[in-house]
């Protein structure tokens, strides 16, 4: 086995355990607050087993930072530890090489967080939340849910006990012109989506034209919107993260109830998010350089792991921020990427020179 497999293999199977580690102990906290629920629904050990199932992409994307930050530790912790590093460092090994016989690991689980959180996840997350409510009680059954929401221009009013979003209640439609004048306005009992459009059943309408109302109605009526059933779930039921790609529909006319803002940087945090597994890492590269026979293990082991900790909660917070527009979206998402990965590579030219 060559000296790049040997440490790739070193740094893998370690990530990998603190994976298994982070998701298991989620997973039972998880389970935790709801076991007596799924119990009481008569759901049994069946039940136990496809809601953890459901809610793996979530704890995936909330253990994947963190399985990079404590498996590189523990990695580099071994291979210092047992001079290994002191024989790679003599033999010419740089830290900045090191960091490249690493990255394959990170990277990999950089791939499997984005797909987790941006592929899988608005699936199961739907899949979740109509399994639960509909396994409900009769004394926790859904109660009607109204909203009013922007697509695009238009203004809209609706109300749904459905929790698979499919079908709408008392639709009130505000239709305005680019100067935000209301053009026409339209009222249906129901909607219901099929597949590239909601059909308005009984809808009745009022058009304004040159400041002259006119009224009519139709047996149905077609409703050509990007807002989707799973849009209409995360809107009325709230119970789901929004993907980027619903933000990117929010912007380019979907629903919307939040500002712009939110939207942006949900997109520029698909990215920014996974990358933090990168900044992990680097975070703790320093662990390889620290000298253990000198007590510098111990310092290293310790602020890489502050570090690690102090990044996810500035990137909470400037993600925050940027959400609701104190600042620019981009700068809401990447900041605290940026600054500690500066941080980091600082400290690692610092050791390395």
């Amino acid at each position: 086995m060559n000296l790049q497999r040997y440490v790739l293999k070193t740094m893998a199977t370690r990530i990998l355990v603190a994976a298994l580690v982070l998701i298991g102990i989620m997973q039972i906290l998880d389970l935790l607050d709801v076991t007596n629920d799924i119990i009481d629904r008569g759901l049994g050990f069946g039940g136990m087993i496809r809601y953890a199932s459901l809610r793996m992409p979530r704890l995936i994307e909330q253990a994947a930072p963190l399985s990079v930050l404590a498996g590189a530790i523990f990695a580099f912790m071994k291979l210092a530890g047992d001079s290994e590093i002191v024989a790679m460092r003599a033999s010419g090994l740089s830290a900045y090489r090191l960091l490249r016989m690493v990255a394959p690991a990170a990277l990999a689980v950089m791939v499997i967080d984005f797909a987790a959180v941006e592929l899988v996840a608005p699936r199961t997350d739907a899949a979740l939340q109509t399994w639960w409510r509909s396994t409900a009680p009769p004394a926790e059954a859904v109660k009607a849910q109204t909203k009013s929401f922007r697509i695009g221009g238009d203004v809209v009013i609706a109300t749904t006990t459905d929790v698979t979003g499919k079908t709408l209640t008392d639709v009130k439609i505000y239709r305005r012109d680019p100067q935000g004048r209301l053009i026409e306005r339209i009222e249906a009992p129901s909607a219901v989506h099929q597949v590239d459009h909601w059909r308005l059943n009984d809808p009745h309408f009022v058009r304004f034209e040159n400041g002259e109302p006119r009224s009519g109605e139709a047996t149905q009526m077609e409703w050509a919107s990007r807002f989707r059933p799973t849009d209409a779930q995360a809107l009325f039921f709230g119970d789901q993260d929004i993907s980027a790609g619903a933000a990117r529909r929010a912007l380019d006319g979907g629903s919307a109830e939040r500002p712009p803002s939110f939207y942006a940087t949900r997109i520029q945090r698909a990215i920014a998010g996974p990358f933090g597994v990168l900044v992990m890492l680097a975070l703790a590269l320093p662990v390889a350089l620290a000298s253990f026979r000198a007590s510098q293990g111990a310092v290293f082991v310790s602020l890489s792991l502050a570090s690690g900790l102090l990044f996810l909660v500035f990137d909470g917070v400037f993600t925050a921020m940027g959400e609701s527009g104190a600042i620019a979206p981009f700068l809401g998402a990447w900041s605290a990427a940026a600054i500690f990965g500066s941080l980091a590579a600082a400290a690692i030219v610092r050791l390395e020179g």
